[in-house]
């Protein structure tokens, strides 16, 4: 049987117990990381989270002899390849993403990294002065000249194919350009928490995507009750609008008589009188002419109850979708 170093033994049992008596482990990708960056990340993350760093074999031996005692854990193991740490935390799986996306930050190339993404120079002036650099912005590929006294990039060009390595030449001018196409932080793999592995695709969500579907679906859910007729604290309001609606163009068109209706069925009556009229002109008094002049075209006046429709919409979008994200407990109970 092969002899085990005691400090080997040792570090495992310490991170074995800190992984038993943590809510939520994650394990985090650190390639790339400068030392000094990932010092101050972690220095950071004080408080609120604890990076610890060991071999892969010891870091998976943890999390086996962890799952005796927290089911589930040693599913991280999965997760646990290349440059890896152990995060332990008390923040939710999606918190610490979040946390974790934050440290990330732009660092320059120096040359044999592989570019994230298309590395495209736009043409224009740059700031250099004329001189050496021209040849060395040359070399890099880009089609630099002087003109007027000022160095410029004559026309667009894609300098690196995502996917593709940087080279060195190319590294030393976007440093010179200021462009910084490597993005460094410390990515979560994956996280446990209460028996369940949260893989990266679950943990990146869009927290404004998310909202606003919250919110679509609480404006859908009280479209459904008002049309249902299922009285809420937030549907009542636009229930009894509708009802009054109708109630009031029931009256009318029976030409039932109140305090309400009675505009109405004046303004519906002078409206069919002036249409009347208008068959027959030369009829007509010089009172009648000049009533005609100012009448509503027929597009205008719709007659009956079509004001009091737009006051009814008016009265619905006062309901705004904070509202209704609010009552959506209150509509499914």
């Amino acid at each position: 049987m092969a002899h085990v170093a005691s400090w080997k033994k040792e570090v495992v049992s310490e991170l074995t117990t800190r992984i038993t008596k943590s809510r939520v482990i994650g394990i985090i990708d650190i390639r790339g990381v400068p030392a000094p960056a990932f010092q101050t990340m972690r220095t950071n993350l004080r408080g609120k989270a604890e990076i610890i760093m060991l071999k892969n074999t010891l870091l998976k031996i943890a999390l086996q002899e962890a799952a005796k005692q927290k089911t589930g854990v040693d599913k991280l193991v999965d997760s646990v390849d290349g440059q890896c740490a152990v995060v332990t935390t008390d923040l939710n799986p999606f918190r610490l993403f979040r946390q974790l996306d934050a440290t990330k930050t732009k660092m320059p190339a120096r040359g044999g990294e592989v570019a994230p993404d298309d590395i495209e120079i736009k043409a224009g002036e740059t700031p250099f002065k004329p001189g050496p650099v021209v040849g060395e912005l040359q070399k890099a590929g880009l089609p630099a000249a002087i003109e007027q006294g000022k160095v410029v990039i004559k026309r667009d060009k894609l300098l690196v194919k995502k996917g593709d390595k940087i080279p060195r030449d190319v590294a030393l001018v976007l440093g010179k350009l200021e462009i910084f196409p490597l993005t460094v932080g410390l990515n979560l793999n994956a996280a446990y928490e209460d028996g369940f592995v949260y893989k990266r695709d679950v943990l990146a969500v869009d927290d404004v995507q998310v909202l606003n579907q919250v919110k679509q679906a609480a404006v859908g859910a009280l479209n459904l009750a008002v049309f249902a007729s299922y009285p809420t604290s937030m549907s009542i309001r636009p229930m009894l609008a509708n009802a009054h609606f109708k109630a009031l163009n029931l009256a009318v068109n029976a030409s039932i008589a109140n305090e309400e209706t009675i505009r109405l069925m004046l303004a519906k009556a002078n409206a069919q009188m002036l249409s009347l009229a208008s068959k027959v002109p030369a009829a007509l008094d010089d009172e009648l002419k000049t009533a005609l002049k100012g009448a509503p075209t027929p597009s205008e006046d719709r007659g009956g109850g079509e004001p009091e429709k737009k006051e009814e919409k008016k009265e619905e979008k006062k309901v705004s979708e904070d509202e209704a994200a609010a009552g959506l407990g209150a509509l499914f109970g």
